[in-house]
């Protein structure tokens, strides 16, 4: 592991715009258009800072609306912060969502080749990656039929074997890879050590403890928008489980109360 950086994320919070009290229909919208309607600032993320060194597998945990994958975002370029600055250095491969970057009426052959594209891939060298993403996806014959008749776990395993066989430089993964059946989350995580051994860094938001434990050498701990702490895999992912533990605890009392 190098202690170049592969991404530097340098003061930074990002605040998205709630608007309340939004029409439903068309008749509401036309009734009320000239009543003032609320709107509220939400912060996701305040004041964060942090360094991921080049070729180190990099966790991140929290609880739901933490802010993590929000971050995720902010590295692979989708959001922009409202205030700070992210740095990336190296050609990112991203799976944040499910069917992310595909278009439903194109074939998955077509979308790996819009993917490359996207990516900076020249055809040759998609065609060249091709037999092995579909090896690796497993779904055989549908690479030649309209994705949006793909199940989740067909979504999952195409986006997956493009975002690894495009060479990257840096790979983000959301929870995302948990919908695939057990037999394909291995491979993924066999794939997923393979590229780390060859220096890819892979930045992983999972609320699986033992499995970021297991697979990263650093680990980030979100907390309402705040970093709370990052280190040693087993002792942050201890100190969160026993924050979830006490807080579990806490809620239990009242309610008995």
């Amino acid at each position: 592991m190098s202690t170049d950086p592969a991404i530097e994320v340098v003061e930074v919070s990002k605040k998205f715009r709630v608007h309340r009290d939004r029409p439903s229909s068309i008749k509401e919208a036309l009734l009320s258009w000239r009543r003032e309607r609320r709107v509220e600032d939400f912060w996701v993320l305040r004041d964060i800072d942090l360094t991921i060194p080049r070729g180190s597998f990099f966790g991140l945990i929290g609880h739901n609306g933490s802010g993590k994958s929000t971050l995720l975002r902010l590295m692979a370029g989708i959001h922009r912060p409202t205030t700070g600055e992210v740095r990336v250095h190296g050609r990112i491969s991203a799976l944040l969502e499910l069917g992310s970057g595909f278009h439903p009426d194109l074939t998955g052959r077509e979308n790996v080749y819009l993917n490359g594209a996207m990516l900076g891939l020249s055809r040759r060298q998609m065609t060249a990656a091709m037999d092995d993403i579909i090896d690796f996806s497993g779904i055989g014959d549908f690479i030649d039929v309209p994705v949006k008749v793909y199940s989740s776990g067909m979504y999952v395993r195409l986006g997956f074997a493009v975002a690894v066989h495009v060479d990257p430089e840096i790979l983000l993964v959301d929870e995302v890879i948990a919908v695939g059946d057990e037999e394909f989350q291995r491979r993924c995580m066999d794939h997923m050590s393979g590229l780390r051994e060859r220096g890819t860094t892979i930045v992983l938001v999972s609320h699986s403890t033992e499995l970021v434990a297991a697979l990263c050498d650093r680990v980030g701990w979100l907390d309402h928008g705040r970093l709370v702490t990052v280190g040693d895999p087993d002792e942050v992912t201890g100190k969160y489980l026993d924050n979830v533990g006490q807080a579990t605890t806490g809620s239990t009392l009242t309610e008995r109360d």
